[in-house]
């Protein structure tokens, strides 16, 4: 993954993302099951699950800016520790309330992580450097999806739902303490940009007017909501056309290990393609596939397309990374990054109560459809994103590598 001694701080960053990420993804349908045996409803499970999304999105620019004006580092430790602390609140809570506070301090954790991580990154990582680096970073939150839901579903059952969900939730937060361990000399000190001056500070406006900016944001968007309503309506899917849970949960299993494996090849396909070309394709075929699901084909093929879904969908994320980190001004791509988070946020949001009037309105396979028209329109956006920001280096000049300590600080 990173070759050369001075590349272990990815590696640690990406083994720190898994347990994060794996802890997460492990606590949010422990989180819906204890809730459940402390006597809500439907409604109240979604109110709960969306304190986790809508808490950040007050926080996520201000932490960026003050990351683009200091250190990265310590957003890690801070994000872990409200990772894990989120996960033992839900674990003790009482009361419906205490459930949606430990679901908001867990969100909160893991935006303060991933803004803090996301931005080391972009500062560590040269030019030439950027699109393989953001792939590597997100396996770390593919493993962490693949490992976390089947860890929940292993503890999380049994006559005493409310011990089996609490027990889930505290080992959760023990695999997000665990993170602590690899998140040792992560930053490079002697590479942090020197804090601008107030004027230096760029306008939100000003970030969303860049070219480019707008474009990532829409398909890290497209491709995070995708992710999400296929995980929640799947299983509905599967109701209405008798295929069995365990059917169901491989299915999303080829998915997660097709995205997966896309992150592990990302870099011989931008050699072969180039950023805005593979963008352009697999958010195109995506929303073929996305389509496709509300067709009544057989199993067979449905995991077929599933697969061929999760590898196209694989792309959006560390993509869309650097297109937001090239297009921004150089002293604001963390907030820029932390944009783009809000936007996710936004979309985990907005993007299920869309599905849940659509499918409402015209039956459980329409909100695919609505997901294919949105990452074909993502594709539209793709094709006019530009390759590099204007006015930056041509390629010989970004691929030719810098000497250690004389990085420039606009890369940074």
């Amino acid at each position: 993954m990173a070759s050369g001694g001075n590349r272990g701080w990815l590696l640690r960053l990406v083994i720190a993302f898994g347990c994060a990420q794996g802890a997460v993804s492990m606590a949010r349908p422990a989180v819906s099951y204890r809730a459940l045996t402390l006597g809500a409803d439907e409604r109240a499970v979604g109110v709960i699950a969306g304190v986790y999304a809508l808490l950040p999105l007050f926080v996520a620019v201000p932490l960026g800016r003050r990351t683009d004006h200091g250190r990265c580092a310590p957003l890690l430790p801070a994000g872990v520790a409200l990772v894990a602390g989120g996960c033992v609140l839900s674990a003790l809570a009482g009361s419906l309330w205490a459930m949606a506070l430990g679901s908001g301090v867990m969100g909160l954790g893991h935006l303060c992580f991933v803004i803090g991580a996301q931005s080391l990154v972009a500062r560590r990582s040269a030019p030439h450097e950027q699109d393989r680096d953001f792939g590597h970073f997100t396996i770390g939150a593919s493993l962490g999806q693949f490992v976390g839901p089947v860890a929940a579903g292993a503890l999380v059952g049994g006559p005493d739902m409310a011990r089996s969900s609490a027990l889930a939730l505290v080992t959760a937060g023990a695999g997000a303490a665990a993170a602590f361990t690899s998140l040792w000399r992560v930053e490079d000190r002697t590479a942090v940009t020197p804090r601008p001056g107030r004027g230096a500070r760029v306008p939100v406006a000003g970030i969303l007017r860049a070219r480019g900016v707008p474009a990532g944001m829409l398909i890290s968007l497209s491709v995070l909501s995708a992710t999400d309503i296929l995980t929640a309506y799947l299983p509905v899917v599967g109701e209405h056309r008798g295929i069995a849970p365990s059917v169901i949960g491989l299915l999303l299993g080829l998915r997660a290990g097709a995205t997966l494996a896309c992150r592990l090849v990302l870099t011989p396909l931008l050699r072969l393609l180039g950023r805005p070309a593979l963008l352009t394709v697999t958010c195109l075929l995506a929303a073929l596939l996305c389509a496709g699901v509300a067709l009544p084909v057989p199993v067979e093929v449905l995991g077929a397309m599933l697969t061929a879904l999760g590898f196209c969908l694989g792309v959006g994320q560390p993509l869309s990374m650097t297109t937001v980190v090239r297009a921004a001004p150089a002293q604001a791509r963390s907030t820029a990054l932390a944009l783009r988070l809000t936007g996710n946020r936004l979309g985990q949001v907005a993007a299920p109560a869309a599905a849940g009037v659509v499918a409402g309105l015209a039956g459980v396979a329409a909100p695919f459809v609505m997901l294919g028209g949105l990452l074909l329109l993502s594709s539209a956006v793709a094709l006019r994103s530009p390759g590099r920001p204007e006015g930056s280096p041509g390629r010989e000049d970004e691929a030719r590598p810098e000497r250690p300590g004389l990085r420039r600080t606009s890369d940074l």
